[in-house]
C-alpha cells in the first residue's frame, strides 16, 4: 500500500472522528455534515475524474487529444462523440484499450428517435439491408438538401443516423441483442493502443460503442487522474445528452472542463447556459471549473465576433481566472506536424493521409490545411518582418501549405502553436493537477470543518467551565443548593401558571384536538337524542297527560297537546346535556393531570417537596366545580327549549302554515282520535321548534358558557395554586435538608464524572485535530489550521487510545447532565 493510501486512511478516521463527536452532542446535531462527507471523499479517493462537457461539435475531443498530445479520440466537423471515453493512467508498457458496444437494443432506440426527428417511418428490423440501404439514401437526399452534414440540425442528425447504421453494419458480429459487449484490444488484435484508438475513432465504429476506456501513458494522468470525454450536451440523440448532464452530477466528478462555442458562435446557447447552472449544483465539482473558449481563430477574422467573446468574458467570467481561449485544430496538429518532414509532405501522406484521399482520386483539402493557410494569410498573428508569407492562388491549398513550412519552418508551426492557446492551457491544466490539485481539495475539507470545529470547541469550553465552577465540597454544594431553592420554587410555579394557561388557551382556540372531538360528540349526541325524541313522541301519551291535569273535562286542545310535548322534549335534552358535559369535562380534566404529571416542573416539585404541592387535589376541586357550573348552565340552556322560537307563528313562514294546517286537522272532532291521526304533522310541527333552537345551543352559546366557565375556575386555580407552591418555602427547606448531604455528594460524584468525560472528549478533539492539521501543513495551507481548544487542566489531558482508534466516545448525553444539575 502507497503512502498517500495509509495518509487517506488516516485522515479518513480522523475527520469521521470529528463527525462522530459532533453526533454525540443533542445540540449540535443539526449541523449538515454533507459537505464535509463530500469534501472528503474527494481528498481521499484514489480518482479525480475531469470531465469535458460542452455542446455538440464544440471541441472536445480535439482538446483531449491536444491536452495529451497524441491522437486517440475521434473528432471531425459536425460529427458528434456520442460515446463516453474514459482515458485513465498505465504504465508505457501496459497500454490498452477496452471497447464496450451498444446493444441492438440500444442502437435501435437510436435509430427510431432519430427517424422521427427527421421525419422517416419508424425504423421495424434494423437487420433487414433494404431498410438500412432506404435509410441511407433518406439521409444522403437531407445531407443535399441542406449542403452539408454541419450546415443545419437536420444536417447533423442524418449524417448521425448514417454513421449508426455504417457502424452496426460493419460491428453485427460484435454487438448482442440486448447486452453490452465488452472487448480486450487483444481480442481484437490489435497490436498496440494506437490500432486501437485509429478503430474507435472511426466515425462508424464511434457511433455503436457504448463506452470506450483508454489506459495510456502520461503524466497528467498520473495521481488518479481521469479524463473523461462526454457527447455534447446538444448531440442529435437526446440519450447522449442526458448521458453527460447524468456525468456532470454524479458524485465521484471532481472537475469539469466547460467547453463553449461562444468564440465561433458569438453567444451563449440555452443548453450551454443549462450546463453552467447544472455544475453549480454539483457539490462534488464547488469551483474546480474550467471554461475554455475553443476555436478561438474564428475571432481573428472577425472584430464583431471578437468584440462579443471579450464582452461576454468580462461580464459573465469575471469572477474566474481559470478562463482559457483555445484552438484545439491549430494547437493539436501543428503539435503533431512537427514531428514530420517534407518527405512525407508535413503529414498530408501520413496524419492527413485519410482525410486528403478524395473519392474520384483527386486529393482532398485537410480541414487543419485549410485553416493553417487562412492563418497564414488573414489571421493577424504574424509578424510581417518576421514571417514573410504568401498565399498562392496559383497553387492548390496543399501545395501553399506544403510551400509555407518549407519556407518557415519550425518557428512558424511554434508560433501557430503559441497563438492556439494550447500550451497555456496545457500548462495551466498541468500545474493545477501536479501542484494546485491537492492543496485545493484539503483547503475545501478544511474550509467545511471549521464552522464544526468552532462550535465543538466553544460546545466543550462552555461545558468544561459550567462543571469547573461547580463546588467541589459538600457543604459548598449543600449551601449552593439551598440558596438555589427560592429561586426553583419561583420558576416552578411559573412553569405551572405557564402550562395551564396555554392548556386554557388551546381548548378556548378550538386547538385541543382530544377535547374537539369530545365536544363533536356532544354535539352528536344531542342531535340523535332529539331525532329519537321526535321518532318516537306519542300524542295518545300526551294527551293522557293533558287531560288528567285537567279533570272535569273530557278532552284537550291542540295546544295543550304542544305544551306537554315542549316540557317533554326540554327535560330530556336537559338529561343528555348534562350527562355529555359531565363526561366532556371529565375526559378534559383526566387529559390535563396526565400532561401535568408528565411535566418536568411536577417531578422538580417532588424533588422539592416530596410531593405535588396540592396541585392533583385542586384540580379535582376544580373539575367537580367546572361540573357542577355546567350542570347549571345546560338547566339553564334546556329550560329555554319550552318557549317557542320567535320566528315560529310569523306571517309568511313554514312552521305557521303548518301550525294552521295541523289546528284545521285536529278540530274536526273533539274526541281523541283525531288529534291521534294528526300525529305525525303535530311530530313535524315539533321538529320545525326545537331543530334550530338545539342547533343554536350545540354550535354557537353553550359552547362559549364551556369556555369561559373552565377559563375562569382554572386560571384563577393556577394563580392560586402558584402562591401556595412559594408558601411552601420553609417545608421545602426541611425537606431538602434531610436527603441533601447525600444528594450533594452524588451531584459532585457526576460532576467529576462528566468534568473527567470532556476533558477525555477535548483531548481526543485535539488529537484528531493535530492529526487533520499536520496534512494541512504539508499542503502549506497554514492559514486553514482548524483550532484547537487550550487552556484546560493539563492533568487530565489523557486519551484511552482504544477509544480514539474505534472512532468516536460513548456519550452519557454530557451536555444534558450539565444542563440539568
Amino acid at each position: 500500500m502507497s503512502d498517500l493510501s495509509y495518509q487517506a486512511i488516516d485522515l479518513k478516521e480522523q475527520v469521521e472522528y470529528i463527525l462522530n463527536l459532533l453526533q454525540q452532542e443533542p445540540t449540535l446535531r443539526a449541523y449538515d455534515i454533507t459537505p464535509v462527507k463530500t469534501s472528503l471523499a474527494k481528498v481521499i479517493s484514489p480518482r479525480f475524474e475531469i470531465v469535458f462537457a460542452g455542446a455538440f461539435s464544440a471541441g472536445k475531443s480535439m482538446l483531449i487529444n491536444a491536452l495529451l498530445e497524441r491522437e486517440l479520440l475521434y473528432s471531425a466537423e459536425g460529427h458528434a462523440t456520442g460515446t463516453e471515453c474514459k482515458i485513465e493512467y498505465a504504465n508505457a508498457d501496459e497500454e490498452r484499450v477496452v471497447l464496450t458496444f451498444l446493444s441492438e437494443a440500444e442502437i435501435r432506440e437510436q435509430a427510431v428517435a432519430l427517424c422521427q426527428q427527421l421525419g422517416f417511418k419508424t425504423v421495424a428490423n434494423i437487420n433487414q439491408n433494404d431498410v438500412i440501404n432506404l435509410l441511407n439514401q433518406g439521409c444522403q437526399a437531407i445531407l443535399q438538401q441542406e449542403g452539408g452534414e454541419s450546415k443545419s440540425e437536420r444536417a447533423k442528425q442524418a449524417k448521425a443516423l448514417m454513421l449508426l447504421m455504417e457502424g452496426y453494419v460493419a460491428n453485427r458480429q460484435h454487438i448482442h441483442t440486448v447486452n453490452n459487449a465488452t472487448y480486450s484490444m487483444a481480442q481484437f488484435n490489435f497490436a498496440n493502443i494506437k490500432e486501437a484508438a485509429s478503430y474507435a475513432r472511426r466515425g462508424s465504429n464511434s457511433s455503436v460503442l457504448k463506452r470506450i476506456e483508454y489506459y495510456c501513458y502520461h503524466p497528467l494522468l498520473q495521481d488518479g487522474n481521469v479524463i473523461i470525454d462526454t457527447p455534447g450536451i446538444d448531440a442529435p440523440v437526446a440519450k447522449d445528452a442526458l448521458l453527460t448532464y447524468q456525468r456532470i452530477q454524479h458524485p465521484e466528478t471532481s472537475a469539469v472542463m466547460c467547453v463553449l462555442k461562444p468564440a465561433s458562435a458569438g453567444d451563449m446557447t440555452k443548453e450551454e447556459t443549462e450546463l453552467l447552472e447544472t455544475m453549480r449544483r454539483n457539490s462534488g465539482i464547488r469551483d474546480r471549473v474550467f471554461y475554455i473558449f475553443n476555436r478561438i481563430d474564428e475571432t481573428w477574422y472577425n472584430a464583431q465576433l471578437r468584440q462579443r467573446l471579450d464582452d461576454l468574458i468580462t461580464g459573465q467570467f469575471r469572477d474566474t481566472n481559470r478562463v482559457y481561449k483555445t484552438s484545439g485544430l491549430l494547437g493539436f496538429y501543428g503539435s503533431q506536424i512537427k514531428q514530420t518532414t517534407e518527405q512525407d509532405r508535413f503529414g498530408l501522406d501520413s496524419i492527413f493521409a485519410a482525410s486528403a484521399r478524395g473519392f474520384d482520386g483527386r486529393e482532398e483539402t485537410p480541414q487543419f490545411v485549410n485553416e493553417f493557410n487562412r492563418y497564414c494569410a488573414n489571421s493577424g498573428k504574424l509578424s510581417a518582418t518576421q514571417f514573410r508569407i504568401s498565399v498562392n492562388s496559383f497553387e492548390t491549398p496543399n501545395e501553399n501549405y506544403v510551400r509555407i513550412i518549407q519556407e518557415q519552418g519550425t518557428p512558424l508551426i511554434s508560433q501557430l502553436i503559441k497563438d492556439s492557446g494550447i500550451e497555456e492551457f496545457r500548462t495551466a491544466i498541468t500545474r493545477y493537477l501536479t501542484e494546485e490539485k491537492r492543496p485545493q481539495l484539503f483547503q475545501n475539507l478544511a474550509e467545511d470543518l471549521q464552522d464544526i470545529c468552532i462550535s465543538l470547541k466553544k460546545h466543550y469550553q462552555e461545558i468544561y467551565q459550567e462543571l469547573d465552577s461547580q463546588p467541589r465540597e459538600i457543604e459548598t454544594m449543600k449551601v449552593q443548593e439551598l440558596q438555589r431553592l427560592n429561586q426553583q420554587l419561583q420558576q416552578v410555579s411559573k412553569d405551572w401558571v405557564q402550562h395551564i394557561n396555554e392548556e386554557v388557551n388551546l381548548v378556548i382556540n378550538n386547538n385541543c384536538d382530544s377535547f374537539e372531538a369530545d365536544f363533536r360528540q356532544l354535539q352528536s349526541r344531542m342531535i340523535r337524542r332529539l331525532d329519537e325524541l321526535l321518532d318516537t313522541f306519542s300524542v295518545a301519551e300526551a294527551y293522557r297527560r293533558a287531560t288528567l291535569s285537567h279533570p272535569r273535562n273530557a278532552t284537550a286542545p291542540l295546544l295543550a297537546i304542544l305544551v306537554e310535548a315542549f316540557y317533554y322534549l326540554a327535560n330530556q335534552l336537559e338529561d343528555i346535556l348534562i350527562l355529555s358535559s359531565q363526561q366532556l369535562i371529565a375526559n378534559l380534566f383526566q387529559q390535563l393531570m396526565e400532561k401535568i404529571r408528565k411535566s418536568d416542573y411536577y417531578r422538580q416539585l417532588y424533588r422539592l417537596l416530596g410531593h405535588d404541592g396540592g396541585i392533583e387535589v385542586e384540580i379535582k376541586i376544580v373539575e367537580k366545580l367546572v361540573s357542577q357550573a355546567l350542570i347549571s348552565a345546560a338547566s339553564v340552556e334546556c329550560d329555554r327549549f319550552v318557549r317557542e322560537s320567535p320566528r315560529f307563528y310569523d306571517e309568511g313562514t313554514f312552521s305557521i302554515y303548518q301550525f294552521r294546517q295541523t289546528l284545521q286537522q285536529t278540530s274536526q272532532s273533539y274526541d281523541c282520535e283525531s288529534i291521534v291521526e294528526a300525529e305525525p304533522a303535530i311530530r313535524q310541527l315539533l321538529k320545525l321548534d326545537f331543530e334550530p333552537k338545539v342547533s343554536h345551543t350545540i354550535r354557537k352559546s353553550f359552547r362559549q358558557t364551556i369556555n369561559q366557565i373552565v377559563k375562569n375556575q382554572l386560571l384563577e386555580m393556577a394563580e392560586k395554586q402558584a402562591d401556595e407552591i412559594l408558601q411552601q418555602y420553609p417545608h421545602a427547606r426541611d425537606y431538602l435538608e434531610t436527603t441533601l448531604e447525600q444528594e450533594a455528594q452524588e451531584k459532585i460524584l457526576n460532576n467529576q464524572r462528566l468534568m473527567s468525560l470532556v476533558i477525555q472528549k477535548i483531548a481526543a478533539y485535539n488529537l484528531a485535530v493535530s492529526g487533520i492539521n499536520s496534512h494541512l501543513q504539508s499542503m502549506h495551507l497554514q492559514d486553514k489550521l482548524l483550532p484547537l481548544i487550550n487552556n484546560y487542566d493539563s492533568e487530565l489531558e489523557v486519551v484511552d487510545t482504544r477509544l480514539v482508534k474505534n472512532g468516536f466516545l460513548v456519550s452519557d448525553g454530557l451536555a444534558n447532565a450539565v444542563i440539568e444539575s
